[in-house]
Order: structure tokens, then sequence, then C-alpha cells
């Protein structure tokens, strides 16, 4: 079965070097819709989604990962642009909507021939005083947590080929 979406699907890899020119506007605009239109619990659509390329505030956000993570480095590969995702800590289902969401983002940057890869530790980070501070500033309700992030930008060199799947991945059972 030949299928453009399937092959965006399997040739997807994470991107962990990024060059330093910002994404364009409407390829943002692109990659966060499609976020709006991943599944969500009882069609809540509940998640909030922040795209941040400021440049103060990205080095800000990799300071407080890179504190939680243990380490000096930026932990989003210095790329130009962050997506963050955040959704009701008391919703329905908020880390399987979220990570709906940063899924349907990873694809979407995909097809347009950007480079993501999916961040760790923004539960952590906005737990934070920092990181309710800064919630609060870009005027989003209280009681959310932090899902995950994508760094998000043009792909600095090629992506490896995939690993091998392993066998017995999946089962079918009739």
């Amino acid at each position: 079965m030949e299928n453009d979406f399937l092959k965006v699907i399997e040739t997807r890899r994470s991107c962990r070097k990024y060059k330093p020119e910002q994404i364009t506007d409407e390829e943002l605009k692109a990659v966060l819709e499609a976020g709006t239109y991943a599944p969500t619990s009882r069609g809540m659509q509940s998640p909030y989604i922040v795209a941040v390329q400021k440049k103060e505030v990205l080095a800000r956000l990799a300071k407080m990962n890179a504190k939680i993570m243990g380490v000096t480095s930026n932990p989003y590969y210095d790329a130009p642009t962050y997506v963050l995702v955040f959704a009701p800590s008391l919703a329905n289902n908020p880390v399987q909507d979220g990570s709906c969401v940063l899924e349907n983002m990873m694809l979407a940057a995909h097809a347009l021939g950007l480079g993501s890869c999916w961040i760790h530790r923004e539960r952590e980070m906005f737990a934070t005083e920092e990181g309710k501070q800064l919630m609060e500033e870009w005027g989003l309700p209280e009681g959310l947590m932090g899902i995950g992030a994508l760094s998000l930008g043009y792909p600095d060199g090629e992506s490896a080929p995939a690993k091998p799947r392993k066998p017995e991945y999946f089962r079918v059972i009739k």
C-alpha cells in the first residue's frame, strides 16, 4: 500500500541539529494548526499550544529545562522555535491529549521539510514558580500542566534512517 501520509510517518525522525534561520510564519502556522486537529478526550480540545521564537524567552526556557536535566547544554538543541503544549491537570486525559497534539505537529513539520524533536521536562519546568509566572505572562489559565515541547526548525544535515522495527511489534487477534 503506497500512501504519502504513511511515508511521512515512516520517514520522520527526531532532529537534534538545526540551522539558525527562523522558519516562516506560514510554516509555523501550518504546524500549529495541525496540532489543533489532534484527537482529544470527548472532543474537549483541552490542550494549549504556545510557540516561542523570542530569543530571550528561548534562552530562559533552555536554562530552566537544562537545570532539571542536570546539564549546561541546550535541551532544545538550539532550535529557532520551541512549541510548548499544556493541558489542564484535571482534564480527562491531559497527557494523552497533549501527546496527540505533539505528534500531529511533528508529522506536519516533517511533511513541510522541517525538523522537530519531542522535548521532555515541561511538567517539572512549569510546576515551578518561574514556570507559573511564564504561563501567567502568556495569558494561560491556571491549573495547566506542561505536557511536552518540540524543538522546531530547518534541519542542519540529513537524518539517520529508521532502525529496523522489532520483531513481533504488533499482533493481530482474529
